[in-house]
Order: structure tokens, then sequence, then C-alpha cells
């Protein structure tokens, strides 16, 4: 492990749902640290637990037992209020259904974190510096009705970036784009990566593990392989992830 703290650092992560019969481990104790400054991705078959484990990084799930420290923060001794505080400022999310409101504007879109954030001053200014980030400056205006699937997806990480943050989860990211638009929005990943954001990406699709700088493959709730480099993808890339 590097002297330098890495970004995530997981120790023994379980997560359990149901009860009885219906109780599924869906992690079983896993640990892995991510550098600072890596782009990994994150590989399994549907209902590995690979987007559980995404989500307990992010603050959008919590894990049953087990320590998560992102950025320096333990998340056990965190509040709610100041998770959510990390979750804005310090973390960008990206799906692959987007998550863009209909009814707003994309330059609205972008900006929507600047509504759960203290800081508010110039925030179309730096919406419309997102929007020119991802290539799409002059779509501001627009509705997300009028784009094709990946300028929402470029919609999406601008809004991500929106609050500068040091730290990208995705979750199959490019899993509703078509082969040519998927590359842009792979090219896209590593260029923030190269200007030193990190990235967790979850994923099927052999072209984005092909991508990343590491890879790490979790199987029945366990983290099996990290840093392989034959990623063998049985799962079709358009079937989302179970878990």
């Amino acid at each position: 492990m590097s002297a330098v703290e890495p970004i995530i650092k997981l120790v023994d992560i379980k997560k359990t749902y149901g009860q009885g019969k219906g109780r599924q481990d869906v992690l079983r104790g896993v640990s892995l640290d991510v550098a600072r400054g890596d782009m990994v991705a994150l590989v399994g078959q549907s209902g590995s637990g690979k987007s559980t484990l995404l989500n307990i990084v992010g603050g959008l799930d919590t894990a049953d037992s087990g320590t998560v420290v992102v950025d320096g923060n333990d998340y056990r001794k965190l509040d709610d209020q100041k998770q959510s505080r990390l979750r804005n400022e310090r973390i960008g999310f990206i799906f692959q259904a987007f998550h863009l409101l209909e009814h707003l504007s994309v330059l609205e879109n972008v900006a929507l974190p600047a509504f759960f954030a203290d800081r508010s001053s110039n925030v179309n200014d730096r919406a419309r510096a997102a929007l020119d980030r991802v290539g799409l400056a002059d779509y501001a205006e627009r509705r997300p009705g009028m784009l094709s699937g990946g300028q929402k997806q470029r919609v999406a990480i601008a809004r991500a970036l929106f609050n500068h943050p040091i730290l990208l989860l995705c979750d199959e990211p490019t899993g509703n784009l078509d082969s040519e638009t998927g590359r842009g929005v792979i090219e896209l990943f590593q260029e923030l990566n190269r200007e030193g954001l990190t990235l967790l990406i979850v994923t099927h699709e052999e072209r984005v593990s092909q991508a990343a700088k590491h890879v790490m493959r979790i199987a029945d709730g366990l983290l099996v392989d990290q840093d392989s480099r034959s990623v063998e993808l049985s799962t079709p890339a358009h079937v989302r992830t179970g878990t």
C-alpha cells in the first residue's frame, strides 16, 4: 500500500438483506484501498455485490459492519449532516439511467447540487463551466428530452463535476450508450483522471475495464481478484447490475 493515504479505504465490509430463508449476504467481508488519482474498474456478474459496495462508498447505503473511510473521513464518526456535505461537495455520482429532471433545462440540471449546499455563489457560471468541460456549452437552455443518450450522460457528468469533486463513483455509466458514444464517455473519464480525479467504476463492459488503470473483481460478495487484466465478462453489457 502506498505511503499516501488512500482516498477510499474499506475494511471487512459486510452487508445483508432480508431475514430467514430470504436472507442474502451481499457483501461478506470486502477490504480494499483505492489510491488517490487512480481509475479503478469494479467488475463481476450481476448480483455479485459491486453496486452495493459502490453505494456504501458513496454513503447512499450503510454497511452492517466494517470500516468505510473516504478522503480521511471515517463514516462511523460522521452524523447525517456531515456525511451529506461530504457526499455533495467531494463525491460525484454518475449512473446508467442519467437521472435528469425533464422539466428543468440542461443548465438547471447541472446546477442541482447547489440546492443542497451552503455555498451558492456564481451558480450559473459554474454550471456553464461544467457544461463547457464536457463539450455541451451550447446546450444549456435545452431540455433533456431534446438530447441524445450520449449528450444526456455528458450532462450527468457535468452535474457530477459541478462542485469540483475529488472522487467520481460511476455505476454502469456506458450501459445505455452505443459503442461510439460510450467510447467518447470513456475518453472523457480518462481525461478527468489524468487531471487528478479519482474514479471508481462499476461495469460489465470490457471496454471500460480495459481503459481503467486497475481492475478489481467481486464474486459472491467477496473481492476475489485485484489488478487483473484478463477480465471475463459473462453478462451482456446492456444488462444492469442487480445489486
